[in-house]
């Protein structure tokens, strides 16, 4: 028999609900959350038994969205759901990232954590609600979970933070920050904001735990009535101890010496020496697997790392902790690309490339919200000789895609609007080389490529990767960190922005919590850091090129009435599809009458104008227009002008002389000049070609 539970408390003014006991009743843990009417089903599960022969935490978070949730049903051939969406990868990783550290040591059981959205009243994103439902799982589940945590989105209008802002309210915030964390510190930030300063960056964090607190505390009060039994905590074998003794007596000095190598492969071959050496010497032990070998081996490399920062304050590449490594930037390095760039940052290397497009190269995007499309795309892809490996290509992953919002986040508040600068645009960021945030050189890079290519972004943005030390009471803030001082390293805090302000914040640790002097310290250090990269990028460039590149399509703009735009669509598409494929332009209609024609010819552009608009215009009497004959007859030519008007050159107009055949002056096909010289009571049009010179298109003087 199931016993029912329910939690109900106060959330940014609105009523949040927790129930478990009713549904998925045979998962760990399973809560459902509710949010106004936004209901999201979380579920957490744990392998009874240890997986064997891993090194690491195989957890897995899946957030999925059912279109059932919003009423809809999915587009596509099979109409059902598919692949996961950006949305639901991001929010799977949003979820992930602030419960992964919080799980016992050593602990190597399968776990999974599902959130389903089932409603979504449209007006409370279910992301939040999913984060709290998993938080809440996970602690009634018994896994080994040392939470729980709560999530906060927060916005900043009229001045004003706003917790967990309604989806109608979002396009009015300067600021869209999430952040995760526990009663005693933050865990993880996601954000992007207007060019907002650091210290309003951080009150919103604040601002957001504090909200957390009576979350947690709801969670906490749910567990004490209905938590399952606790798993037993992971004991570490007696022999490990033993390891990490007889490893580091071993091998730390040749560690220490290999650490010494500036150079990033240099560096990592003196290192997997060293493994090896090691890996063989432990070979015959019969209590240490390999796995148990590595992971000796790893806890002595962060041993050595992090106590010699803090100790002597210098680096593995005898950096101090606040500088940032040699910058390079160049632009215009494709010579068809419409934008690009190739920034370099230390062994940290992004080629960009901008490509603009038209309407008609918008994203389509099938929201639980609703369609809309995304005129502004960023793609980041990762190949593995970036760090010097061969492996499968495969389609981007979660990695790829968060990195690539994340740049993307950094990027979007400067662009100009859409009236402004009416191109589709996308960014694509090949990482060539790779040794510590290339997320952040992707910034960079995105930025000098797009201003390459023309778009005129309000401000240059730029981004920096800090990371952090802290054993006992000793602490380092490091500015840039290489790969690996994230690998070894406490936290990964990228800060991205331009001189005026921040535009995007992205912030991980491995430990519990950090506190809010930390980050303070860290944003400070990241400012300095930043601005120093945007002085090194605008020795490359420094503002949008005045014009787009030659290879671009250039867009002119203009209006028409709306009842022309049937006249200009014709039946089943068939006049502006005979429009493109005649001149070669793109033609993009909206409902308002804005005709946008983008041609990489100039003169294609003005030809498809100039037949628009002479489908379009009325004719006027007196006026000189290019027709084409469609029919002849005995008593004269019917020609077609200004699109889809036809008017007849009598006979008696075909030629100042007497005319006896109209088949003797024009046949069907050829182009004419001809003079609009009436328009009778029923709308029909007289045309004359004796009065306009044939050559000169002129009319001929009596």
């Amino acid at each position: 028999m199931f016993t029912e539970f329910k939690k109900e408390f106060d959330l940014g003014g609105r009523r949040f609900t927790l129930e478990t006991g009713k549904i998925a009743r045979q998962a760990g843990g399973a809560v459902m959350a509710t949010y106004g009417e936004t209901k999201v089903l979380c579920t957490a599960v744990g392998d009874k038994n240890p997986k064997a022969g891993i090194d690491f935490f195989p957890l897995t978070v899946n957030y999925q969205e059912k279109t059932f949730a919003a009423g809809k049903i999915p587009g596509g051939f099979f109409k059902r759901e598919g692949r996961p969406s950006e949305k639901e990868t991001l929010t799977s990783r949003l979820i992930d990232r602030p419960i992964r550290p919080l799980f016992a040591p050593g602990f190597k059981n399968e776990t999974q954590v599902i959130c389903t959205v089932l409603a979504h009243d449209l007006e409370n994103d279910p992301d939040m609600v999913a984060m709290i439902g998993a938080s809440a799982a996970l602690t009634l589940s018994g896994l080994p979970f040392f939470g729980p945590i709560s999530g906060s989105r927060v916005g900043y209008i009229d001045g004003e933070f706003v917790l967990n802002p309604l989806v109608e309210q979002m396009p009015d915030s300067q600021l869209n920050l999430v952040m995760a964390g526990t009663q005693e510190g933050v865990l993880m930030v996601e954000s992007e904001a207007n060019e907002l300063s650091e210290e309003l960056m951080l009150g919103a964090v604040m601002f957001g735990h504090q909200a957390n607190q009576g979350v947690i505390a709801a969670i906490i009060e749910l567990a004490e009535a209905c938590a399952k039994e606790p798993w037993d905590l992971p004991v570490e074998p007696e022999y490990k101890e033993r390891l990490r003794s007889e490893v580091a007596a071993m091998a730390e000095a040749d560690l220490r010496a290999a650490y010494g190598e500036t150079e990033k492969s240099a560096r990592q071959e003196k290192i997997a020496a060293v493994k090896a050496a090691v890996v063989e010497k432990f070979a015959d032990d019969e209590e240490a697997s390999s796995n148990d070998v590595s992971g000796a081996f790893k806890d002595l490399e962060k041993s050595i790392v992090r106590r010699d920062i803090l100790n002597t304050k210098k680096r593995i590449d005898g950096r101090s902790t606040t500088d940032v490594r040699q910058i390079n930037s160049e632009v215009g390095i494709l010579p068809r690309a419409h934008g690009s760039a190739l920034f370099t940052r230390g062994e940290t290397q992004a080629l960009v490339v901008t490509t603009l497009g038209t309407g008609q190269d918008e994203q389509i995007i099938d929201g639980l919200d609703g369609d809309y499309r995304e005129h502004f795309m960023l793609h980041y892809n990762f190949p593995p000789y970036s760090v010097g490996e061969a492996s499968f290509l495969r389609s981007p992953g979660r990695r790829e895609i968060g990195h690539g919002k994340l740049a993307w986040r950094a990027v979007r508040p400067l662009m100009p609007s859409k009236e402004d600068f009416p191109y589709t645009i996308r960014v694509v960021s090949e990482i060539t080389e790779s040794n510590g945030s290339s997320s952040m050189a992707t910034v960079c890079g995105t930025s000098l490529a797009m201003m390459d290519a023309g778009v005129p972004l309000r401000r240059p943005v730029a981004g920096i990767a800090m990371g952090l030390i802290k054993e006992d009471d000793g602490i380092a803030v490091l500015s840039d960190i290489l790969g690996d001082e994230d690998h070894l390293g406490d936290m990964d805090f990228k800060v991205a922005g331009t001189e005026e302000g921040v535009t995007s914040l992205q912030m991980d640790i491995k430990i519990t919590s950090i506190t809010e002097d930390i980050m303070k310290t860290a944003l400070a250090q990241a400012r300095d850091g930043r601005l120093h990269i945007l002085s090194e990028m605008a020795g490359a460039l420094s503002a949008a090129r005045d014009a787009i590149s030659e290879n671009a399509p250039r867009i002119t703009i203009i209006q028409i009435p709306k009842d022309k735009i049937r006249e200009v669509i014709g039946p089943g598409g068939k006049v502006i599809r005979e429009i493109c494929e005649e001149t070669g332009a793109k033609v993009d209609i909206e409902d308002d009458g804005t005709v946008k024609v983008a041609a990489v010819d100039e003169k294609a552009g003005e030809a498809a104008i100039n037949w628009i608009k002479s489908i379009t215009a009325e004719p006027e009497v007196g006026l000189v227009y290019e027709g084409k004959v469609v029919k002849t007859v005995d008593f004269g030519a019917f020609v077609n002008f200004m699109g889809s008007r036809d008017g007849l050159v009598h006979i008696s107009e075909l030629k100042p002389e007497r005319v006896e055949k109209t088949t003797d002056v024009v046949n069907v096909g050829d182009v004419v000049k001809v003079k609009l010289i009436g328009i009778d009571d029923r709308g029909k049009i007289k045309l004359s070609m004796k009065v306009v010179d044939q050559e000169t298109g002129k009319e001929i003087s009596e």
